[in-house]
């Protein structure tokens, strides 16, 4: 019986029993893209993640909401958010196997922040478009620690991975924001100065 609730608790923390377990976690992301160069805080539950910006703009702060097909940017110095719609390019690619995999290869093994990881070759097919990516798979925790397109165009790490259970007020706006929207709809012409 112990072994049982032992193999369930580990499972549990992992994520690895069944595809119903959320997967839930915090990590510090930094991604390369084209020589540019972004980190960020990203605090992530299946249908919904909350990444903090660490550049200068505007916006610091992109909670995704899957569930409701939504996105809020939001602009934390004037206390403004913008809502913009919900699109599939902005999921965060942190499942073992990737959307379109056609095949995998392991290529090597390396140790990445304490994990021990799997390094991959997989390909992809979208259509007629077929992409090549390296995978760091962290064998203990089920987790890509790092993804890299094979031409090293884009790349996203992982770092400070804790698998735990994030908070539901991570995803939700704060009470004292305003839409952005409101601010931006014309104001009503003045009306014309009679002629004297």
């Amino acid at each position: 019986m112990s072994r049982l609730v032992a193999f369930s608790l580990a499972a549990a923390m992992t994520g690895s029993v069944c595809p119903g377990w959320a997967l839930e976690f915090t990590a510090d992301r930094m991604t390369k893209i084209d020589g540019r160069t972004a980190k960020a805080v990203v605090y992530y539950r299946d249908t919904m993640w909350r990444i903090e910006h660490h550049a200068l703009s505007p916006v610091n702060v992109s909670i995704v909401r899957k569930d409701k097909q939504v996105v809020w940017l939001l602009l934390s110095r004037m206390k403004h958010f913008k809502t913009v719609p919900y699109s599939a390019d902005q999921d965060l690619l942190v499942t073992e196997h990737l959307d379109g995999e056609v095949s995998r290869e392991a290529i090597g093994t390396e140790q990445r922040e304490g994990h021990p990881t799997v390094l991959y070759e997989v390909v992809t097919k979208q259509g007629e478009r077929t992409d090549i990516y390296y995978q760091w798979l962290a064998t203990d925790i089920h987790f890509p620690m790092k993804l890299a397109k094979k031409d090293g165009s884009w790349i996203v790490e992982y770092q400070h991975v804790k698998l735990r259970a994030v908070s539901d007020y991570l995803f939700q706006l704060p009470v004292n924001f305003q839409p952005l929207e409101e601010f931006e709809k014309p104001t009503p012409a003045e009306p014309a100065e009679r002629k004297m």
